[in-house]
């Protein structure tokens, strides 16, 4: 029997190439974070095991035989490089995204050396770890898509979430992982005025220390590659927020 659920975020449903669901570990030593983690991924239809330390992660790995794991460098008995190196001993096609909260150029080096295939630094979004995730598992050809889904489109703005491609009149546009989430949310929400509260709370939902002024510094981004140099689509409403809304034709 087919066990796959289909995912609650409304993405498209990924499963392994047989159609059963995907195998994610989560291994991370903060309890709240791995439960957060744990709980998105299993929005996604995935079975999820969440593990503390490296000892765990290795047995854990023994008997799920994960296809993805998310991996946090610093961890209680070991580090995560070591970890990894015990992985690929269990699985070694297995797909590691490392979560660290340093983004020094070494540890950067250090994690692809050791064979990780990407890296969220902390503070993150978890929209984009569930992406990064999907684009890796598909790339590795270990998940197929049951169905296309759709593109995101405010006149001719148009955002692919799974290749994490932005194109404004066919231009395409480059954005940073936070750019991306931060345009990501106004355009789910075209011509709905965001507050900046609101903002925060989505795009910066784990552990942001910050102000409101991270948000104005954010949007200044996003006008200059989004409007420069064309009719502006995001526009400030004094006192209330953002809002993204289609040029009048």
């Amino acid at each position: 029997m087919n066990t796959t659920r289909a995912p609650r975020s409304g993405r498209p449903a990924l499963t392994r190439p047989d159609g059963t669901p995907l195998r994610v570990l989560v291994v991370d030593d903060d309890p709240d974070l791995a439960e957060v983690l744990t709980g998105a991924l299993r929005y996604e239809g995935w079975e999820v095991r969440a593990a503390g330390d490296g000892a765990s992660a290795v047995s854990t790995a023994r008997e799920l035989l994960p296809d993805a794991v998310v991996l946090d460098v610093m961890l209680p008995d070991t580090d995560g490089f070591a970890v990894l190196r015990r992985l690929h001993e269990v699985k070694p096609d297995v797909c590691v995204l490392f979560l660290t909260a340093r983004d020094a150029v070494e540890d950067r080096i250090a994690g692809i050396t050791a064979g990780g295939d990407d890296y969220v630094t902390k503070p993150f979004s978890l929209e984009e770890v569930v992406a990064r995730l999907r684009g890796l598992l598909r790339r590795a050809g270990m998940a197929r898509q049951l169905e296309d889904g759709p593109r995101l489109v405010v006149g001719d703005l148009v955002m692919d979430e799974e290749a994490r491609e932005v194109t404004r009149a066919g231009e395409l546009i480059e954005l940073s992982p936070t750019e991306f989430e931060l345009l990501r949310f106004l355009m789910r929400n075209p011509r709905r005025v965001l507050s900046k509260a609101q903002i925060l709370d989505r795009v910066w939902s784990y552990d942001f220390g910050g102000r409101a002024h991270v948000v104005e510094l954010y949007i200044s981004y996003l006008r200059k590659k989004v409007d420069a140099g064309r009719e502006p689509m995001i526009h400030t409403v004094r006192g209330a927020g953002y809002v993204l809304k289609p040029v009048a034709r």
